[in-house]
């Protein structure tokens, strides 16, 4: 099995090294380079080629919010994991927003830790169902309205059975749980999960979710028992 190549950023040395020392213990991790600032990442993205990068949201010449914009423009962007040592913050959502896999907080158990970035390694986004709900409140909270009518104009494209998908997604659910939940196989709803993604230009299903979330198809769905 070939081993995750995984990027390291964030301004403090102590924190970096505390990383290393962590992630060098996994077998199944790979440390390719270690960056001080956001200002370093598509060049060592470039030279490195990483799977994952792990990334301090908060650096002082270029932040990672900043840094993950600019490398999920790129073709084959690797996933981007942010460290943060806030529970629900603006730039978080908003980093999620510009395709960021999901994040963890600082004081997390080095275990979980590993396990994010293999999880996001594998294509599954990292956001612990309490994080979901305050960020999705937070987005509640800030220009709705406006957020509301162009979500609903871009799930639009998207056929009946899609959407129930993307509600599924938005409310957190695993591939097998929505199957179960709509009586489909799981490669059915992979296949639902890529054409939604596909036909709304997203990235990956954290994005599916806050869509669903914006457009307010979560609040629909429950309002008609579903």
């Amino acid at each position: 099995m070939t081993a995750i190549r995984l990027l390291l950023v964030d301004d403090d040395p102590l924190v970096r090294a505390g990383l290393s020392l962590m992630m060098g213990g996994a077998d199944d991790i790979e440390i390719v380079g270690e960056a001080a600032d956001g200002a370093e990442v598509e060049e060592l993205v470039e030279r490195c080629r990483p799977d994952v990068v792990l990334m301090d949201i908060r650096m002082p010449a270029m932040d990672g919010l900043t840094a993950t914009e600019r490398l999920r423009g790129r073709p084959d962007a690797p996933q981007v994991v942010l460290l943060t040592t806030f529970h629900a913050d603006e730039q978080v959502l908003r980093a999620l927003r510009a395709g960021a896999a999901g994040f963890v907080l600082k004081d997390t158990p080095p275990a979980e830790i590993v396990d994010a970035v293999r999880r996001v390694a594998a294509g599954d986004p990292v956001l612990s169902p309490t994080v979901t709900r305050q960020l999705m409140e937070h987005a509640a909270d800030a220009a709705a309205d406006t957020r509301r009518t162009g979500a609903r104009d871009r799930v639009a494209a998207l056929n009946d059975r899609e959407r129930e998908v993307a509600v599924a997604v938005g409310r957190g659910l695993s591939n097998a749980e929505i199957a179960t939940g709509l009586f489909m196989s799981v490669a059915t709803v992979k296949t639902h999960v890529s054409r939604i993604l596909t036909k709304l230009g997203l990235n990956n299903r954290v994005q599916i979710a806050l869509l669903a979330h914006d457009a307010g198809l979560l609040e629909e769905s429950g309002e008609n028992g579903h």
